[in-house]
């Protein structure tokens, strides 16, 4: 076969494959009922993949065009030009056009392997489950009686978690707010789909961090939003940058993580966060300030949040209980406008009826109890325990390879890695050594760095976790 698809044209190749089969067939060189070449064969011939040709044969196939029979292999279609044929959908082709984006591939990757693979994970965001309240939540299961409705709850929210978690947000992160002001969210993801799906359109221009969790997320393409970068340093985002954007794109709205940031692990600067707040009224651009963060301060001190600073209404605060407490209650709230909110919660309401009212029992009699500042204290000192056990084996495994900041907070810290600019194959290796951790690129326009989450892992295992990571970055780094 004379003919070969071309890896350098904008099609894939299953699709050059599957219109060149239908040409012939067309000509006449393949008549209805004859047999084509099986895919293994048709993949020696066109030196591809056999699962490309098994995507063009499936492409063909959901057209009509060939029908597959067990035992007698894959012919053209003996009604290829007929009315009464069957069609099967092509799921594929289905699945590849829809509006909303898969993840990338190196998350679905990483998640898989973290689901199914025996490793020691060093990319879930989330704690491990030592770092639970858990008898506190037995407590609650077992002692407590339910007093709740098993109907459809308030568009917003459970009434009296908007009350406590207005209580909280005042304690814990000098933020005024009333329980109208708040809806609780499936955790801050959903609140961010919901911002992004009902205040922004296709073609508005954003801003987000870079590196950024935000980066990772294909919300905003599938959004057809317009993304622009702003670069963190070691005060965080700067607010300039912020301005020199607008001027150019007119920004629509800033996504910011300004507490122990994911995944740098920054503080943003306080006269940053003042200047942002400023832009952002001089110029009408709201701010979204995601902070799962904040109280896990390992020197206990209450950070300024944008949202405590913003004397204007400018900013739209989201954060959750899934880095605080346990992922799996599903917890997390926006904090803004009352307009928006009540957007935001009818939107949410056209998705999924609203919230389980279980979870938010739950929620609210544990912020409400004396079990909370109790957890939240334990939480930081463990978490700064990792943090250390991390930080020393770097220091001790990887001397001269890893350049990084010690973050004061949160779960995450950023290292630049030297001497390589292969991620995949680092990752790989670091999987078939036992050890799976999040590449840099997933979360940043630059390759050579990578993002270490000592929430999840057990302590007892974080040293040995960096020394398979420092054994399989020396199997890839060129000799």
């Amino acid at each position: 076969m004379d003919w070969k698809p071309s890896d350098t044209r904008d099609k894939p190749l299953y699709k050059q494959i599957a219109e060149y089969i239908e040409r012939r067939i067309t000509y006449g060189e393949f008549p209805p009922g004859s047999l084509l070449p099986s895919e293994r064969t048709l993949a020696k011939e066109l030196q591809v993949n056999r699962s490309t040709i098994v995507a063009a044969y499936d492409l063909l196939r959901a057209s009509g065009v060939i029908e597959t029979r067990h035992g007698s292999g894959t012919r053209v279609s003996t009604d290829i030009w007929g009315i009464s044929r069957t069609r099967v959908p092509n799921w594929r082709q289905i699945v590849e056009t829809g509006s909303f984006l898969p993840n990338l591939p190196l998350i679905r990757q990483i998640r898989k392997e973290t689901m199914e693979g025996d490793l020691i994970d060093l990319a879930s965001g989330e704690l491990s489950a030592d770092l639970f309240p858990n008898r506190a939540l037995r407590s609650i299961l077992s002692s407590e009686e339910f007093d709740g409705h098993l109907g459809y709850e308030h568009p917003q929210g459970n009434v009296p978690l908007r009350e406590t978690l207005s209580a909280h947000v005042k304690t814990w992160r000098d933020i005024d707010s009333t329980p109208s002001s708040i809806l609780i969210t499936s955790g801050a993801q959903q609140a961010l789909h919901l911002i992004v799906q009902c205040l922004l359109k296709p073609g508005d221009a954003v801003a987000i961090e870079d590196p950024s969790y935000c980066y990772s997320l294909p919300l905003f393409q599938s959004a057809g939003l317009r993304t622009f970068l702003l670069p963190v340093d070691k005060y965080g985002a700067n607010p300039d940058d912020l301005a020199a954007l607008h001027r150019k794109h007119r920004i629509k709205m800033a996504f910011l993580n300004p507490n122990f940031q994911n995944p740098t692990g920054t503080l943003l600067d306080l006269s940053r966060r003042k200047r942002f707040l400023e832009l952002s009224a001089e110029f009408g651009i709201p701010l979204v300030e995601d902070d799962p963060y904040s109280v896990t301060s390992f020197h206990g001190e209450k950070i300024p949040t944008l949202k405590s600073l913003d004397r204007n209404g400018t900013v739209l605060y989201i954060s959750s209980l899934t880095k605080i407490v346990a992922s799996g209650l599903r917890i997390g709230w926006i904090i803004g406008p009352q307009t928006v909110i009540e957007r935001l919660a009818d939107a949410k309401q056209q998705v999924d009826f609203g919230h389980s009212i279980f979870p938010q029992w739950i929620a609210n009699r544990f912020l409400s109890s004396a079990d909370f500042p109790e957890h939240i204290a334990m939480l930081r000192e463990e978490l700064r325990k990792k943090r250390d056990l991390l930080v020393s084996a770097l220091h001790q495994c990887l001397p001269t390879e890893v350049e990084f900041t010690v973050p004061e907070g949160g779960i995450h810290l950023w290292c630049s890695v030297k001497q390589t600019d292969n991620e995949s194959r680092l990752l790989k290796a670091a999987i078939k050594r036992g050890v799976v951790f999040v590449p840099g690129s997933v979360m940043g326009s630059k390759k050579g760095y990578a993002r270490f989450t000592f929430g999840r892992a057990e302590k007892d295992s974080i040293t040995d976790a960096i020394q398979r990571f420092s054994e399989a970055l020396r199997d890839v780094i060129p000799s």
